[in-house]
């Protein structure tokens, strides 16, 4: 009897974790999400608050950073509310918007350096969540 309860204890613990690791990539999404929808309204409206860069390799108008910020920004903020019921779909998209995000920040790194690699770190952290957890244990 001892060995069935320490099963349904670890069973419980891991689904615990495997909810709390999903709740915590829906909010972490939906945050970068509505930071990016923010971001990239300041970049259409050519808010003052972007670095400019002459010399830069992956150089776009800043108008267009700002079009491909706002459009991730709605995406990951969508995907973010199917992470909630914790469906296999919004799984795999919040990874790939993730890491759609980290591609983003990554190539408009000179705009606005700071910002930049603390959304690369949080996609990181996104992603990580999503992929730690294993779908039986969602079940």
């Amino acid at each position: 009897m001892a060995s069935t309860h320490t099963t349904r204890s670890a069973d419980t613990t891991r689904q615990a974790w495997a909810g709390g690791l999903t709740v915590f990539a829906a909010v972490m999404l939906g945050i970068s999400g509505l930071v990016s929808v923010f971001r990239g309204i300041m970049a259409i409206a050519e808010d003052e608050v972007f670095v400019n860069t002459p010399n830069y390799v992956f150089k776009f108008d800043l108008t267009s950073w700002g079009w491909i910020h706002l459009i991730l920004g709605i995406i990951a903020v969508l995907v973010s509310f199917g992470l909630y019921r914790a469906s296999t779909w919004a799984r795999v998209a919040g990874v790939g918007i993730a890491a759609l995000v980290i591609i983003a920040n990554f190539l408009s790194l000179p705009y606005y350096p700071a910002w930049s690699i603390l959304m690369v770190a949080m996609s990181g952290f996104i992603i990580w969540a999503l992929c730690a957890v294993k779908r039986e244990e969602l079940l």
